[in-house]
């Protein structure tokens, strides 16, 4: 049996790290709320936060 949840988690994560905008994921996923599609199914990676702290970096020594 396929656990929908993790299906749903994964195809979340995915479009964070293709930086679908969240209000387009939350369609996708059909989700009323884009805070059940944020806080709930997505995960980021320390990857990609670590990438987005040093273009905020790169922009405040500029």
């Amino acid at each position: 049996m396929v656990n929908v949840h993790a299906t749903r988690k994964t195809c979340a994560s995915l479009l964070v790290a293709l930086d679908v905008d969240p209000r387009v994921a939350m369609r996708i996923l059909r989700h009323g709320q884009i805070a059940v599609t944020m806080n709930i199914y997505s995960e980021v990676s320390n990857e990609d936060t670590r990438k987005a702290l040093k273009r905020l970096g790169a922009q405040l020594d500029s």
